[in-house]
C-alpha cells in the first residue's frame, strides 16, 4: 500500500502536525488521493496568531527596504521551480499545465509590485499649515492579518495578499482551501528558504472551525477572502462585527455583450477561452453572452463549434484544452443546473453532461455546454454555475443588453465586443460591474491595479492588489507638530 502524506501547518518557522481529523486531497481527474489535510482546531489558529503577534513588533520596525528583500528571493525560487509548482496545481486543482503556469506568473507579478513598498506606502506632509506648525501623514502596518483563499487559484490568490501584507510590516496567516492545500505547502516550503523571521508568515490548514477562529481571534486585525457570495457575506459580517477590517470577494455571473459590428471569429474564440478555460471555475469566466440584432446567427454558430470541439482531459496530457471540475459533487451540481435551465425553457445547444475520458473514467469531467434562449428573468440567469456552461440571450439593442447586465445581483465583470467606440464608451460608463472588458473577455487587472468587484461580488471597501492592497494593510497616522523657538536648546 502507498503511504499517503499527512500535511503539516507552518507556525513560528516550523512544520507542525496538527492533532485533528483529516480529509483526503483528491486529484479531480484521476480520483487518486494525493495527501491528507488536517482540519485544524481553533487552538492551532491561536498558536499561529500568538506567534505572529510576538514577531510583529520587530518586523514592523524593520526598514521597508529590508522587508522587501525576501520577496526578490521568493520570486527567483518560484521561477526556478515553476514546472514542479505547475504540475502540483494541475494535480490537485485540475486545470491544464498552461493554465497552471499562467496562474503562477500572475502571482509573481504581485511579488514584483509589492517589492515597490518603499515608495507605495510613503506618506505626505505639509510645512506651515499654520505659522510654525507642520503636519505629516504616515502609513503604519495594521498588525496580524489573515487570508482565507479558494480552490480555483491555489497559488495565485495567496500572492494577492501575502506580499503586500508583509512588505507593509504586518505578520500574515494563510488558511488555504482544504480541497487544494498542496500548492500552499510548496509555496511555504519556498518561503522557508528566503530568510523571513519566525512568525512573520504562518500556514494553518483547516475548514470552517479554522475560519471561525480566524474571524474571532482578537490578535487578528484584518481578513481577506475569496469564494462564494454566501460565504463572503458571512465572513465579512462576522469579521467586521469583531472589529476587523475585511475584504471579501464573492461570486459572479459575468455577462458579455456582442454587437453586430464585432469581429465574430475573434469574439467567439476569446469568449470560448473565457467561458471554458479553467473549466469555467474562475471568478472572471464569461457565463452569459448577450447578442444584439444580427450578431445572433454568426456568433451562435461559431461558439457552438468551438464548444463542441474543445479537447477535454487530464491537464497533464498533451493537447488537452480543458480539465475536470474540482470534484464529483461539483460536477453533479453543474449538471443539475443545466437541467434546471432546460426546465426554464432554454435550448440545450451543446450538451457536455455525461463526459467520460478514456483512462480517467472516475474523473470529474464535464464538457463545454451551451444553453440558448436562456430566460433573463429565470433562476438560472442569476445563479452562479462555476463550471464550463455558457448561457445565451438575444436582444434588439444595446440599451436592452445593458439593462440585463445591470439587473445582475453580482458585479464582478462585464464585457463588450464591438468596433464602435461610441458603443464601447456608453457600455463602460453605464455597466455596473467592477472589472470591464472592451474586446476582452477576461479583464483581469494587472497587479498594479485593484481587482475590483461591485454589488454582491464584493464586500468591503479596499480590494486586493496595487494601491488598494497597501491601503488595506496600513493605517494612517496624522501628526501635527510645533517646535517653538523658546523651547529649543542651544548647543
Amino acid at each position: 500500500m502507498t503511504t499517503v502524506t499527512r500535511l503539516a501547518n507552518y507556525i513560528n518557522g516550523a512544520w507542525l502536525k496538527a492533532d485533528a481529523e483529516v480529509l483526503p486531497v483528491v486529484n479531480p481527474a484521476t480520483a487518486e488521493t494525493l495527501a491528507e489535510v488536517p482540519l485544524s482546531p481553533a487552538a492551532e489558529v491561536a498558536r499561529a496568531a500568538e506567534a505572529a503577534l510576538a514577531a510583529f513588533a520587530d518586523w514592523r520596525a524593520t526598514p521597508a527596504g529590508e522587508r522587501i528583500q525576501p520577496l526578490f528571493r521568493l520570486k527567483a525560487l518560484i521561477e526556478a521551480n515553476i514546472d514542479d509548482l505547475a504540475r502540483t496545481i494541475t494535480e490537485e486543482c485540475g486545470k491544464t499545465l498552461g493554465e497552471s503556469r499562467a496562474e503562477i506568473q500572475r502571482g509573481i507579478e504581485n511579488l514584483e509590485v509589492a517589492a515597490g513598498i518603499p515608495s507605495l506606502m510613503q506618506g505626505y506632509n505639509n510645512e506651515d499649515i499654520a505659522r510654525g506648525i507642520d503636519e505629516h501623514m504616515f502609513r503604519q502596518p495594521v498588525g496580524v492579518v489573515a487570508a482565507i483563499t479558494p480552490f480555483n487559484f491555489p497559488f495565485m490568490i495567496p500572492l494577492w495578499y501575502m506580499p503586500y501584507a508583509i512588505a507593509c510590516g504586518n505578520c500574515f496567516i494563510l488558511k488555504p482551501s482544504e480541497k487544494v492545500p498542496l500548492s500552499s505547502q510548496k509555496l511555504f516550503a519556498l518561503i522557508e528558504q528566503v530568510g523571513l523571521p519566525n512568525g512573520v508568515v504562518q500556514l494553518v490548514n483547516g475548514s470552517k472551525a479554522a475560519v471561525d477562529a480566524i474571524l474571532d481571534h482578537p490578535a487578528i486585525r484584518a481578513v481577506s477572502f475569496v469564494g462564494s457570495t454566501p460565504v463572503a457575506r458571512y465572513i465579512y459580517s462576522r469579521a467586521t462585527a469583531n472589529g476587523k477590517r475585511a475584504q471579501c470577494q464573492g461570486g459572479a455571473k459575468n455577462p458579455v455583450i456582442i454587437l453586430p459590428d464585432a469581429d465574430m471569429d475573434m469574439t467567439a474564440k476569446i469568449l470560448a477561452d473565457s467561458a471554458f478555460g479553467c473549466a469555467g471555475q474562475r471568478c472572471l469566466a464569461a457565463s452569459v453572452a448577450i447578442t444584439i440584432g444580427t450578431a445572433r446567427q454568426e456568433f451562435v454558430e461559431r461558439i457552438a463549434d468551438l464548444a463542441s470541439n474543445r479537447k477535454v482531459g487530464y491537464g497533464l496530457d498533451a493537447g488537452v484544452e480543458m480539465g475536470p471540475v474540482i470534484s464529483q459533487q461539483s460536477r453533479e451540481r453543474i449538471e443539475h443546473l443545466i437541467g434546471m435551465g432546460r426546465q426554464e425553457g432554454a435550448e440545450l445547444l451543446v450538451d457536455g453532461r455525461g463526459t467520460s475520458v478514456s483512462g480517467y473514467e472516475t474523473g470529474a469531467f464535464i464538457s463545454p455546454t451551451i444553453l440558448d434562449h436562456v430566460n433573463p428573468g429565470g433562476e438560472l440567469a442569476y445563479t452562479e454555475i462555476f463550471g464550463p456552461v455558457l448561457s445565451l440571450m438575444h436582444v434588439d439593442d444595446l440599451d436592452q443588453a445593458i439593462a440585463i447586465v445591470n439587473a445582475n445581483r453580482y458585479g464582478n465583470m462585464a464585457c463588450i465586443f464591438t468596433s464602435s467606440g461610441a458603443a464601447a464608451r456608453k457600455f463602460r460608463h453605464e455597466a455596473r460591474a467592477g472589472n470591464i472588458g472592451v474586446n476582452i473577455a477576461v479583464p483581469a487587472p494587472m497587479a498594479y491595479f485593484p481587482f475590483s468587484g461591485w454589488n454582491e461580488s464584493f464586500f468591503g471597501d479596499l480590494h486586493a492588489q496595487g494601491h488598494h492592497g497597501v491601503e488595506f494593510y496600513t493605517e494612517t497616522k496624522v501628526v501635527v507638530e510645533r517646535w517653538p523657538k523658546e523651547w529649543s536648546r542651544t548647543f
